[in-house]
């Protein structure tokens, strides 16, 4: 979440008029993420989300996502449904953006998940999965491994701002992990980016997974090895917590039990999941506007965690 287009409330009070939602009590622009404008809308008769979408999000896109948060929904995954306004329409435009109204989930998000929160989180995402089992929508993932050359051939010396070693160390990665990329497996629409600020909790209850923008058609596994990355490491990616990724792994694993070939190409993934998520913050790092309000995220965050498993990833998901 961020806010790269501001709303004015009036126009804000206008948009909200649409719906059957009461009227504007208070407005918050949200700044944590990257992707999209988003704010916590306060009305009469309730809390929303407001998202304008932005950047990748592109508009066409937008229908594929409102049928998979309601196929979600209808099986009972705690995820929030976008509210249609009166005349039954879920998409929007508000200040030259598409907009959706959504629904508000209570909870928090955590930043330094323990063992028996990561291990509810990994249900949920199998839960997920098991739910999108028969879900018949599809979108390409476009940060997908034949994406991430090309991105780190746009962001070019500019990698070196950011830190010398950053563009040696990604293109020797890319590298080794490109060819290495597994062609087969259990294909399904999977989240992408179900880090612990798009999972909500009340103690170690889920109440929430939100955040489905980059939700798209690849490997299964590749999902719990983007989440696995994302909350088994302290914030910068120094220290691995591994009671954190043995709960996780466990967790998802009472649905999706994990065969010996599974777990001998999560490594790969893994790395892989550093790549993409090293590649998009240092592209977001060198072309954040500079008014915007988007709390900006190092990419040598990812990298500390991509030596993490290629010196220990066989070892982790044994």
């Amino acid at each position: 979440m961020a806010v790269y287009t501001q709303v004015p409330a009036e126009a804000l009070a206008d948009f909200l008029g649409r719906f059957d939602v009461g009227t504007l009590v208070s407005v918050k622009g949200i700044a944590e993420g990257v992707e999209n404008s988003n704010y916590l809308v306060d009305t009469t008769d309730n809390r929303f989300i407001l998202t304008l979408y932005e950047k990748r999000v592109a508009e066409g896109d937008l229908p594929f996502f409102m049928a998979l948060l309601d196929h979600l929904a209808a099986r009972g995954n705690p995820v929030p449904p976008a509210i249609p306004d009166r005349e039954g329409r879920l998409i929007h435009e508000l200040e030259g953006r598409p907009a959706c109204l959504i629904r508000f989930l209570p909870g928090v998000s955590v930043t330094r998940p323990t063992p028996p929160q990561a291990r509810a989180a990994g249900r949920a995402m199998a839960g997920m999965h098991a739910a999108l089992a028969d879900f018949i929508g599809e979108r390409p993932n476009t940060l997908g491994y034949e994406a991430w050359m090309p991105l780190f051939d746009r962001c070019g010396s500019d990698l070196d701002t950011i830190d010398p070693a950053l563009r040696p160390v990604l293109a020797a990665a890319l590298e080794q992990v490109v060819p290495r990329w597994p062609k087969g497996g259990d294909q399904m629409v999977i989240h992408a980016d179900l880090f612990p600020d798009n999972v909500l909790m009340r103690g170690d209850i889920v109440t929430g997974l939100i955040d489905f923008y980059f939700a798209c058609t690849d490997l299964r596994l590749y999902d719990l090895a983007i989440m696995h990355s994302a909350w088994c490491f302290d914030p910068p990616g120094n220290h691995y917590q591994a009671d954190v990724g043995q709960a996780l792994i466990e967790g998802y694993a009472e649905r999706f039990p994990l065969s010996m070939g599974e777990r001998a190409i999560l490594p790969t993934l893994a790395m892989g999941a550093c790549i993409r998520f090293a590649l998009t913050r240092a592209w977001d790092w060198l072309n954040t506007p500079a008014d915007a309000l988007v709390t900006r995220k190092d990419p040598r965050a990812y990298t500390r965690r991509l030596a993490f498993y290629a010196n220990n990833g066989g070892q982790v998901f044994l």
